[in-house]
């Protein structure tokens, strides 16, 4: 049988069913979800065991749970549904000031604060239907960033962690430490010594997920003494406000970090390797002329991001 033979006879409903039951592990609260009665759910569950030659949802006790193959097929459905909604949302002319659609970015606080707020501000004075959905990272995301973009418009992160993909530079920044205003053992500006001796508040450190700063940091001989490590940007001022920890930030995030008081910034002991901020996007989405204009409207916010990334208010 052929792939498009086999396509013709698949019901595209049955797609929905799916995601909602594996989302919901119950008939029940899927038909819920759905806004249909329980028996025509379950006739649904019915066809999709039949196809897959699986039961999707198996009974443990007085509950159920999705079998291993079901595991299996949650992210691909999720894909391919998010696929099949961009196919029949698209146009054939299409219209900014008149578009309802809403783009999914994946970031850090860090590039929600700083560009993020100058997308949606853009797009709300150009086009009032269109709605950004911002959600953050994380290592398991951005390992498998190709995967991850096929289903969402783009990710706002530093050159580095992610390659092979098609991209749109953005703005440039620097690094900065932050420590505690409290803390006497650092100066005007943070030395070799307080970086052995000091406790750390470090960002992400993983393999995938990681700061240019920091790996500069062990590259110098200098192996941090790390308490804490976070998946946020925006947290590195609270974890170091009355301690003597030092943190590490982005030059333009820091005017942002500073109204929570109890912290300041200062110099690093050494010339950090610049940021290159971009716009990372799957090759499926390229031509798209939706996404061209989305991409353009991050192009310009990069833009105004760059020429105020480091004045402190």
């Amino acid at each position: 049988m052929t792939d498009h033979a086999l396509l013709s006879r698949l019901d595209l409903n049955l797609l929905v069913a799916l995601d909602a039951l594996l989302t919901e592990k119950s008939v029940t609260r899927a038909a819920e979800r759905l806004h249909l009665s329980q028996p025509a759910l379950s006739a649904s569950l019915g066809r999709l065991r039949i196809h897959f030659g699986d039961q999707i949802l198996a009974r443990r006790g007085n509950t159920y749970e999705l079998t291993p193959f079901a595991l299996r097929l949650i992210e691909h459905t999720t894909t391919a549904l998010e696929a099949a909604r961009r196919v029949f949302e698209s146009q054939a002319t299409w219209s900014p000031e008149e578009s309802t659609r809403e783009f999914s970015i994946y970031g850090s606080d860090y590039g929600f604060v700083t560009l993020g707020t100058v997308v949606s501000r853009l797009a709300a004075e150009r086009s009032p239907g269109v709605r950004f959905r911002f959600m953050l990272h994380n290592p398991v995301i951005v390992e498998d960033a190709a995967t991850k973009l096929r289903s969402a418009d783009g990710m706002v992160i530093p050159h580095g962690p992610v390659s092979d993909l098609p991209f749109l530079d953005l703005w440039h920044d620097s690094w900065l430490a932050v420590v505690s205003d409290t803390n006497s053992a650092v100066g005007a500006e943070l030395t070799m010594e307080n970086m052995s001796e000091l406790p750390w508040v470090m960002t992400y450190q993983s393999r995938s997920a990681f700061t240019s700063a920091a790996r500069q940091v062990q590259q110098l001989g200098v192996e941090p003494h790390i308490e804490v490590v976070l998946e946020s940007f925006l947290s590195v001022g609270h974890f170091v406000s009355g301690t003597n920890r030092i943190g590490l930030v982005q030059a333009a995030l820091a005017p942002h970090m500073l109204r929570i008081g109890g912290i300041r910034v200062v110099p690093l002991p050494f010339d950090a390797t610049p940021l290159v901020n971009a716009l990372w996007w799957h090759p499926s989405h390229t031509r798209d002329p939706e996404h061209t204009w989305m991409r353009g409207l991050f192009e310009e916010a990069g833009r105004i991001v760059e020429e105020n990334a480091h004045v402190i208010a």
